[in-house]
């Protein structure tokens, strides 16, 4: 627990987490102290240090968010400062702009070295199976999303980090609120994609209260972004219905027509993410929030399309898997909360989300030699 020493956590440290004997942990403590006291002694006099910028860690980069996040928080802190990782073979472009290293989130002692030989500071944890595949091998899912997660929590409190873990719509069940659901209700999600993220939003929680860890979390709605193929989502309809728009001018959907469900712009779920980051921990009333941008039903995303493309079909036959997750999820989120405690606002609307993604669709087939309708 060596990282507990450094300056940053001094003032959140309230208990000592330990697993030795009572008589080591007294030592232990006694030892802390006297460092305590040494330190302030000696800092007594000096002036505040400059303030650096972060050094930010991303596990899972190559998923759907990872390196849209990496690119905003370069322009802002320094290409250098921001290291990518995954576990995957990086595609050239991705490779090229900036550090990209390879980490298994179930490998701790390869996660302590990174963290310590780069003097990460902030650590943003996008490493997770989706809900659908999730539920193909909950084995898998389990090991990921909650031994990963164990392992993240652990180095962020032994090494004071600002840790970041984002969670979701899928952490809501059947017996939530929908229309809207708050911040703080009943969860019991059906999937093991969303009990382990709400068993990251209370741990997380639960070790900022006793320990004074730095950890936040957004619930993300459905992502829709051009960067990244769909994941293995429900709500990547979404994004493959833009891509089935330009290319045969039919999208077949694994989900009914009037499923309707919170989604969000990738500019604004990076935006987000981003100033949540650089709130200031006296703003925070919580540790988990709500964001919201729009929602909308398969419908009614296929009649906006069909203003810019007037002969697109879409045919629907329900995945029954995809579907009872989604009929067991929120149709609205409230992201009051989030507005009123860091000024969280959207900027994209329906209207302007279909208009940005069949631009940049078209421009990324044309670009990788595809066909466009």
């Amino acid at each position: 627990m060596l990282g507990l020493f450094r300056r940053g956590c001094l003032s959140r440290v309230r208990s000592w987490p330990s697993s030795s004997s009572s008589s080591s942990s007294s030592s232990s403590f006694r030892s802390f102290r006297r460092h305590m006291s040494r330190w302030n002694s000696q800092d007594a006099g000096d002036p505040s240090p400059q303030q650096e910028n972060p050094r930010v860690l991303i596990t899972g980069g190559l998923g759907q968010l990872g390196v849209g996040l990496a690119e905003m928080l370069r322009k802002e802190y320094g290409t250098e400062n921001v290291i990518l990782s995954d576990i995957k073979r990086p595609p050239p472009h991705v490779f090229t702009s900036g550090p990209f290293v390879y980490a298994d989130v179930l490998d701790y002692k390869l996660l302590r070295e990174l963290v310590v030989n780069n003097r990460i500071t902030w650590l943003v944890h996008y490493s997770a199976l989706l809900s659908a595949v999730g539920e193909a091998n909950v084995a898998l899912a389990r090991k990921i999303n909650i031994t990963g997660l164990h392992n993240v929590l652990d180095l962020a409190l032994e090494n004071c980090l600002r840790l970041f873990v984002p969670s979701t719509i899928g952490a809501f069940g059947p017996s939530s609120p929908r229309d809207p659901a708050p911040d703080l209700c009943v969860q019991r999600p059906r999937t093991i994609y969303g009990v382990s993220k709400v068993h990251g939003e209370l741990m997380g929680e639960y070790l900022h209260h006793k320990y004074g860890l730095d950890f936040r979390c957004l619930r993300y709605p459905g992502v829709i972004s051009v960067n990244t193929p769909p994941g293995g989502g429900t709500t990547d309809y979404a994004v493959q219905i833009f891509h089935d728009a330009l290319s045969t001018g039919h999208h077949e959907c694994y989900l009914r027509p009037d499923t309707r469900l919170p989604m969000m712009h990738i500019s604004d779920c990076h935006r987000a993410t981003v100033e949540f980051m650089q709130t200031p921990e006296c703003q925070l009333s919580l540790r988990t929030y709500n964001i919201a941008a729009m929602s909308f039903t398969p419908e009614e995303l296929a009649q906006e399309i069909r203003k810019h493309l007037p002969h697109f079909k879409v045919t629907y036959k329900p995945d029954s898997v995809r579907q009872t997750i989604a009929d067991s999820w929120p149709v609205r989120f409230d992201d009051s909360n989030a507005r009123r405690d860091w000024g969280w606002a959207s900027s994209f609307g329906l209207e302007e989300l279909v208009s940005d993604m069949l631009h940049s669709v078209r421009d990324k087939r044309t670009d990788e030699g595809l066909p466009v309708s």
